[in-house]
């Protein structure tokens, strides 16, 4: 009887985790945008955000600072062809959100604090404000 139990045991065990390993692949229906921007990628028709997109790696500086960071144009035009439209459209809208020099406020408020530690510190006197830790 104590073989006939673990026999059974092992045997569920198996099943158990066999079950999980051979699921059955399930088809999911897709939208007709997805079909369209599929087929547009395999046609080889473009967007006007992918438009946008490969206009922007066609500039020179950009392919120079791009190459300086180890980023091929070549592989970043095939990134940006495999975008869906939507995906493209919001790559779009943070590039132009993103500000064109930084923040320049942020700048200076940064200087600020480090010339008023270097005063606190005794290193520099700029602020007539500040004493000397020294």
């Amino acid at each position: 009887m104590h073989s006939f139990r673990r026999t059974t045991a092992v045997l569920t065990a198996v099943c158990i985790v066999s079950s999980g390993l051979l699921a059955p692949a399930y088809a999911t229906t897709i939208s007709t945008e997805q079909l369209a921007a599929a087929t547009a990628a395999a046609v080889g028709v473009l967007s006007a955000n992918h438009q946008r997109l490969h206009a922007a790696l066609d500039r020179t500086d950009l392919a120079a600072a791009l190459q300086a960071r180890g980023v091929s144009v070549e592989a970043l035009r095939d990134r940006v062809d495999a975008l869906t439209d939507a995906e493209a459209a919001q790559v779009l809208a943070q590039i132009d959100q993103a500000p064109a020099g930084g923040d320049v406020l942020g700048i200076i408020f940064t200087v600020f604090i480090v010339l008023l530690v270097t005063d606190i510190l005794g290193v520099t006197k700029v602020f007539p404000f500040t004493r000397s830790a020294r």
